[in-house]
């Protein structure tokens, strides 16, 4: 190495963009109420299943008709049950920037075949022509793409009179952004993204307009037992009070009640905003100011908080080919990660070649902060 190390140090190097970092403070002694050895049907198990779901409906501001529920799989597991459970009856469409988006358009055209599907797509930076949207139609978008660093900036573009459902894969801007609850009807997101959870279970809000169409309407489509939210036609309102649909981790449980009172005592929704537009602040002032790197996303209209996407400016690195490009981000990371500076910083694998920086609320500003100097230095040393 030729290049002096910068003084500080980021005090924990977890810029993951998933499984996220950490609440501050947070140690294993956090889990020790966990109920391990019980049934997640006794009472216990039920009451905490069920505070679970009652304080998420209290920090996110829900609507009061509103539903919400803890499913299997992750964000991805509470999209498809989504999809599954009531797409079919209408037309759809579907709206794709990055990788996450582009799954849930082979669900709904290679998986679903569903009649009249329309799918509209831009790349990796941008937002695609979200006036499109069909009134009449079913869609379904991701409001903040994890993987492009692209965001939509509301749902103005949402009719409000609207007659097909909205089906809303939030899940990096939960707990991190306004979502207008008046434009969405199935609201997806994980425990592991903003809060800092472990994995393995989503988490499903419906509008009462969705649970219309659950009871309304059958898919054309076998479903598995997994994505089954009615009975005899209607809904199954134990699954919303706790009776999860399979057997949920007791210990993840205990790790995301102890992320919500983390939550709610640094002020609730108000409180993680806060902290995610002051980490992407000092993200943003390094980028401005380093010279070799920029915003994936050009529009800052657009442009997330929270899963913040960086391209690569530097001459020598464009002159490289796309294989090389990524090498050459690979070697920064590695190089990072070696020194314990910084973890997991490298673009998601379906991304154009670059960096991803997780500012989330469980990111503390100092942290960004200290990370920048390291990228510099970082970026000297591996220079191609």
């Amino acid at each position: 190495m030729t290049g002096k190390h910068p003084a500080v140090r980021p005090a924990r190097p977890f810029f993951s963009s998933g499984p996220c970092a950490k609440r501050p403070g947070w140690t294993a002694e956090a889990l020790d109420a966990a109920l391990l050895g019980r049934s997640h049907r006794s009472g216990p198990g039920k009451a905490k299943l069920k505070d679970a779901i009652e304080r998420t409906r209290k920090l996110l501001g829900l609507p009061k008709g509103f539903r919400c529920a803890i499913v299997p799989a992750s964000d991805t597991g509470a999209m498809e049950l989504a999809m599954w459970s009531m797409l079919g009856s209408r037309p759809v469409d579907v709206f794709a920037w990055e990788s996450f988006g582009e799954d849930w358009v082979t669900d709904a055209v290679k998986q679903l075949k569903i009649a009249d599907a329309r799918v509209f797509k831009a790349a990796y930076g941008a937002l695609p022509d979200l006036a499109r949207a069909d009134p009449k139609h079913d869609i379904v978008f991701t409001w903040n793409g994890t993987t492009g660093g692209v965001r939509v900036p509301d749902a103005d573009w949402i009719a409000a009179d609207r007659e097909g459902i909205v089906i809303c894969d939030a899940t990096s801007a939960a707990f991190a952004m306004d979502l207008d609850w008046t434009k969405l009807d199935a609201v997806t997101f994980s425990w592991q993204k903003v809060l800092g959870g472990e994995a393995a279970h989503g988490m499903l809000v419906l509008s009462p307009r969705a649970v219309i169409r659950l009871e309304s309407t059958a898919p054309p489509w076998p479903m598995p037992k997994l994505f089954r939210l009615t009975k005899q036609g209607k809904l199954n309102e134990a699954i919303f009070e706790g009776e999860t649909i399979n057997t949920p981790s007791m210990l993840a449980v205990e790790d995301y009640l102890d992320a919500l009172g983390w939550a709610e005592g640094i002020g609730g929704l108000g409180g993680l905003k806060a902290r995610v537009a002051a980490n992407f602040a000092a993200l943003s002032r390094w980028v401005n100011g380093a010279g070799w790197i920029d915003f994936l996303a050009g529009d800052e209209s657009y442009r997330s908080p929270t899963s913040v996407c960086l391209k690569i400016t530097d001459p020598a690195f464009l002159a490289l080919n796309e294989d090389q490009q990524y090498k050459a981000v690979k070697k920064l990371a590695d190089l990072l990660e070696a020194e314990a500076v910084a973890f997991d910083v490298a673009g998601h694998r379906n991304a154009p070649p670059g960096l991803r920086i997780w500012c989330g609320a469980t990111v503390e500003r100092d942290e960004i902060e200290a990370l920048g100097p390291w990228l510099d230095w970082a970026w000297k040393e591996t220079r191609p």
